[in-house]
């Protein structure tokens, strides 16, 4: 058992690095991870991602504050929709087949790969218009952050609110029914829907999607999906890791954190995917 435990928690600590510096939260990275290498039945996988997903984001959102990295106002603005479609989410997972979570999830990631394909060719990270969104400027969801890599102050405008609203809500659904904290879509909702440059993106996606698990994570807990076993020392090693990837993103490029997990996201997709189909 404490082979297990500590074999948990190195995989957590790994979980909770990558996840928050792209504002995955570890659980889209976890549940592959425990399904396919530790043989976790996918039941108890998606249930210690929930945990897995409050963790990171309690790990990650006090240091993205620090460093006021995060647009506050988007994300209480969204986190409406998105909690609404995590608990939609979580009532329709006893009534869907665990074939279809591998192939939803498969294609979940394969999406976000293609969607950060799309971004570093066109090179187009900081949206600036003549003329600001309507919806934008009535909830002030502009903003600005400091860029530690190119050392100055960054403006951004933020557009489509309610392509995002949409996209929110279709993100919740996917956070109810495969423990994921949805952190991909979020991403793909503020980067490539409404324009917000990657990093205020994947800090922002750190802190709505605790609030989006930890909405769905009580039906987990009463179907009897989490088991402390798995649950706790990931959550214990995701802390450690999400702490050390909100530190490290700080110094990155935006481009460079694409490059890296483009590759990862596809892989992962691919073998999800392919799992679902056999």
């Amino acid at each position: 058992m404490i082979n297990y435990a500590l074999i948990m928690i190195a995989i957590g600590v790994f979980a909770g690095f990558a996840g928050a510096i792209l504002g995955l939260g570890g659980g889209i990275i976890l549940t592959p991870i425990l399904t396919l290498l530790m043989g976790v039945d996918i039941k108890y996988a998606i249930g210690a991602s929930i945990v897995a997903v409050i963790a990171t984001s309690s790990g990650a959102t006090i240091a993205y504050l620090r460093d006021k990295v995060l647009n506050l106002r988007v994300a209480m603005f969204l986190e409406i929709a998105t909690t609404l479609g995590a608990l939609s989410g979580a009532l329709l997972t006893g009534v869907i087949d665990p074939k279809y979570l591998y192939i939803l999830f498969g294609l979940l990631l394969l999406f976000s790969g293609y969607n950060m394909i799309r971004k570093l060719i066109s090179h187009q990270e900081v949206l600036h218009r003549a003329h600001p969104d309507n919806l934008s400027a009535k909830f002030r969801l502009d903003s600005t952050y400091f860029d530690n890599v190119e050392g100055k102050q960054i403006d951004y405008q933020v557009e489509h609110i309610p392509g995002g609203l949409a996209v929110m809500y279709g993100a919740g659904i996917a956070s109810g029914l495969l423990g994921i904290g949805s952190g991909a879509f979020k991403v793909i909702a503020m980067d490539t829907v409404m324009k917000m440059p990657l990093k205020p993106s994947t800090s922002t996606s750190n802190l709505m999607m605790g609030v989006t698990a930890a909405a769905s994570a009580t039906v987990y807990f009463f179907n009897g999906s989490i088991k402390p076993m798995i649950a706790v020392p990931l959550a214990l090693g995701i802390l450690v890791g999400a702490r050390g990837g909100s530190r490290i993103v700080r110094d990155m490029s935006a481009r460079s954190i694409r490059m890296i997990f483009v590759p990862i996201l596809f892989y992962i997709g691919i073998e999800m995917f392919m799992k679902g189909l056999r």
